[in-house]
């Protein structure tokens, strides 16, 4: 056994309560826990699980995800931190920022330091390793277009790998990573950023809180409070801030909704060739009744109805009981499916199905 095998071995603990290090704190257990503190130690926690047989879980802020009660993986924490300029010119920085680094902190950070582009995803919870994972966006702006690479390691080919940009796969909400989940674990990411900001205003909110001048600070501040008086902090009503994907209607199917509806949001998606359009999925949410409505322990929030709510000491079934109520209410009265942004674990840390519909 090498000496990295045995700190492995030492710092394992077992049956450990993870309800703590998940924004919705929903009750869980895992019965074998690391925190991973370099990737130097990657290898050994592999050899490690291999041989006790156990899966893999990687955890990092813990902010989009719905655990079971029990795991029976070696889940690995996230808490590696630092961050480093790899290159810099006149016009942009490139940075390599570990994935244990809070992803707001590392936002204010480069914002004070002069490097910009991710001011409009200021307040996202969770940390920075999992940013690509779910391609997090906010306010017309989404992390993917400013990533230059992803380091990981594949648990398939037991290697390390760098992925450029162009080989993640980046969509709405949706990446190479979330797609093969469970396969790598991302240690590190690099992004390019800018230091003569390129501001995003399409949000009437935001333009008018940064006003006629607007500058990457006022722009940062501006995100913060929009999110603070919409958002519940999680300490106090856990959750994973927005629990359902805007659901995407090509045209033909929007052309049927917008007819009986004429006074929904929507947003037409430029970027694709087919005139899709995004509806606000909190819009159909609180015309169904359920802004402010719990079953249970379980809600979504009386002043965003796109966030649901841990009011007690629920578990993974509670939630599962409720979102899939608002799935069949909102399909019922408009005919759309909603997705839940979330990703729904198993005992095993493999990515379930929602079972929308089913």
């Amino acid at each position: 056994m090498t000496s990295k095998q045995h700190n492995i071995n030492q710092n394992v603990q077992l049956d450990f309560d993870l309800s703590p290090f998940n924004t919705l704190a929903l009750q869980s257990q895992s019965s074998h826990y690391i925190a991973l503190t370099n990737s130097s130690q990657i290898e050994a926690i592999v050899e490690f699980a291999e041989a006790e047989k156990l899966s893999i879980f990687v955890l990092s802020g813990g902010s989009n995800i719905v655990l079971p009660a029990k795991m029976q993986t070696l889940t690995v924490r996230m808490q590696n931190m630092g961050k480093d300029i790899v290159e810099q010119d006149d016009h942009t920085v490139l940075l390599k920022v570990q994935a244990g680094e809070n992803w707001h902190e590392f936002v204010q950070w480069c914002c004070v330091n002069g490097y910009h582009g991710l001011e409009n995803l200021a307040l996202i919870p969770g940390c920075v390793g999992a940013s690509p994972i779910q391609n997090i966006g906010a306010y017309g702006v989404e992390v993917g277009e400013f990533i230059a690479q992803i380091f990981a390691y594949d648990l398939t080919q037991k290697c390390h790998v760098v992925f450029d940009a162009d080989q993640c796969q980046f969509g709405y909400r949706e990446s190479l990573f979330k797609r093969n989940a469970g396969r790598y674990i991302v240690y590190a990411v690099s992004f390019r950023l800018l230091k003569k900001a390129e501001f995003k205003l399409n949000y009437a909110d935001v333009a008018q809180r940064v006003g006629d001048v607007p500058s990457p600070q006022k722009l940062f501040d501006a995100i913060v409070a929009i999110r603070q008086a919409k958002l519940p902090d999680p300490k106090e009503f856990p959750n994973t801030g927005s629990f359902f994907k805007n659901p995407v209607l090509d045209a033909v199917q929007f052309a049927e909704f917008i007819e009986k509806h004429p006074n929904a949001p929507h947003y037409k998606l430029t970027a694709q060739a087919n005139t899709a359009v995004k509806v606000a999925a909190g819009w159909l949410i609180e015309q169904a009744g359920w802004k402010g409505k719990r079953l249970g322990s379980v809600g979504m929030f009386e002043r965003q109805a796109l966030v649901l709510v841990n009011y007690a000491v629920a578990d993974q079934q509670d939630v599962k009981r409720t979102y899939q109520q608002i799935q069949h209410d909102i399909y019922q009265k408009f005919a759309i499916r909603l997705e839940p942004e979330p990703v729904l674990l198993g005992e095993d840390g493999t990515i379930r199905s929602h079972d929308l519909f089913t």
